[in-house]
């Protein structure tokens, strides 16, 4: 069987699972669900240490091919500097934020890298502006938009068109934390039914508490070509620990990395496991706070095909459960 990820399948599970009504109309980035404060993004002269390995994140927007309105995205804190970023030293960050639509705006392999090298930016530039340090725009929202959905690629596995946005530090070496929202108004956010958002490398800020209810997660979802995945976590600082839930995971503890370093692991895919989301879970020691702790995350299958990180989970959110005659004795690939 072909390692290809069966996208049009996918959407299909989508659609006849259950899902509760705020998940399919929740259109934030990162999603309710998700529960991570923000994205993030470094100045290009930062250091690596700071938790940021590439200075570049991309996100992909899905617009189902039935609707027709224009639509906006919106940025959350787009500017570097006040209450809600990084500072390192003085506040010298300019960030970018570039949407792009028409042909291999996604399709192109470059777009679906882990660097930002090659052709990543591929496709129309359809807009784009750079921050700096502009109070106006400090924990308020900046609107890209109107677009109309047919600008987008249409991609026959999502049955929709796809848009792609690129946050990239540009000057500086401060962090920046937004976040999205897909929605059908300008001034307002209002959810775009059946729209969706994806990454496939995840890059986010951690809480700055030790809550034990704020856990962060992800959601990868597994094909049925999937015989096990590889994840690779960047800069975590020894922040506690990740671990995995499924359906029959109860939760498996992932090797996390220190700082400024990378740590992997492999989870062997069971057959109950093939077509549904994993749940990748974040969660802090609750002693030794941490604070601005910045973490980034990728994981592949077995064909060094990377999964996508959907921020409404494919299939549902997924709920462990029991398999008494079941015995697992090693999920370590």
């Amino acid at each position: 069987m072909s390692g290809k990820f069966h996208i049009a399948f996918l959407l299909s599970v989508l659609l006849i699972t259950e899902v509760s009504i705020r998940n399919i109309s929740a259109q934030p980035v990162p999603a309710w669900d998700e529960n991570i404060p923000h994205l993030m993004t470094f100045g290009n002269e930062g250091a690596t240490s700071w938790g940021d390995d590439d200075f570049s994140q991309t996100f992909f927007f899905k617009i189902p091919r039935n609707y027709t309105d224009p639509f906006y995205i919106r940025v959350f804190d787009p500017d570097t500097g006040g209450e809600v970023d990084e500072l390192n030293g003085e506040w010298d960050t300019k960030m970018s934020y570039s949407i792009y639509g028409g042909a291999e705006s996604y399709s192109h392999e470059d777009a679906k890298g882990l660097d930002p090298v090659g052709n990543y930016r591929s496709g129309v530039l359809l807009a784009s502006r750079t921050f700096g340090n502009e109070m106006e725009y400090d924990n308020q929202w900046y609107t890209f938009g109107p677009f109309n959905p047919a600008e987008g690629e249409y991609v026959s596995d999502f049955d929709g068109y796809i848009f792609k946005i690129i946050c990239e530090g540009e000057e500086g070496d401060d962090g920046n934390m937004y976040n999205y929202y897909l929605s059908r108004e300008g001034n307002e956010n209002v959810p775009i039914e059946d729209g969706n958002a994806f990454t496939y490398e995840y890059s986010f800020r951690m809480w700055n508490d030790n809550n034990p209810a704020n856990i962060a997660h992800i959601y990868p979802y597994v094909d049925t070509a999937t015989i096990f995945v590889k994840q690779r976590n960047f800069d975590w600082d020894n922040d506690g620990y990740i671990r995995v839930v499924s359906v029959v995971r109860k939760g498996q503890l992932q090797d996390v990395s220190g700082e400024d370093d990378w740590a992997e692991s492999q989870i062997k895919i069971y057959d109950e496991e093939l077509n549904s989301s994993l749940d990748f879970q974040f969660i802090k020691n609750q002693s030794g706070l941490v604070r601005n702790n910045n973490v980034v995350i990728s994981v592949e299958n077995q064909y060094g095909e990377l999964l996508p990180f959907f921020t409404i989970p494919i299939g549902g959110v997924p709920v462990y459960r029991a398999q008494p005659k079941v015995t697992r004795l090693n999920d370590n690939y």
